[in-house]
C-alpha cells in the first residue's frame, strides 16, 4: 500500500466515498456522503514520495499507533492532533494495517458525521 492507485482501490470500495481536490491540485482529500453533505475521512499529498496519508482514528488508537510506529505514525499534519494521525506508506506500517485505518476512519465519519436517518438514508454501513 503506497500509491494513490493503491488508496483508491480501498476507498473506490466504500459505499458513498468521493474523491475531491477541495483545497488545491495536490491534495487528494476522500469524503464519504454526498455533494451536499460530505465528511473527509482521508487526505494526502499526491506529489510526496513517499506518500503520507492523514486518517480519523479513535485517540486511544491513535496513540497506539505512534508509540508502535514512532517513525511513521505521527499526530495528524494540520489537522486534530487527537483524533487523527498520518502513516508514511514507506511500507513500514503492513498495507493491511492501512487498509483497516482507512475502514476504520471512514466509520468513524459516517457515525459521527450523519444521522441515523441520513445513514439510512445512504445505505451507509454500521461496520465492513
Amino acid at each position: 500500500m503506497r500509491t494513490v492507485e493503491d488508496l483508491r482501490g480501498v476507498c473506490d470500495a466504500l459505499p458513498h466515498s468521493l474523491e475531491t481536490f477541495p483545497f488545491d491540485d495536490e491534495t487528494l482529500v476522500f469524503k464519504v456522503g454526498y455533494f451536499t453533505k460530505s465528511k473527509m475521512y482521508a487526505l494526502t499529498d499526491i506529489t510526496q514520495e513517499p506518500l503520507r496519508l492523514s486518517v480519523k482514528v479513535d485517540p486511544q488508537r491513535g496513540h497506539e499507533l505512534r508509540q508502535s510506529y514512532p517513525q511513521s505514525v505521527v499526530p495528524g499534519h494540520h489537522l486534530n492532533k487527537k483524533h487523527w494521525v498520518t502513516v508514511t506508506l514507506d511500507g513500514t506500517v503492513p498495507g493491511e494495517l492501512v487498509r483497516e485505518l482507512l475502514r476504520g476512519s471512514y466509520l468513524l465519519v459516517t457515525k459521527k458525521g450523519f444521522t441515523k436517518a441520513e445513514r439510512a438514508d445512504l445505505g451507509l454501513p454500521d461496520h465492513l
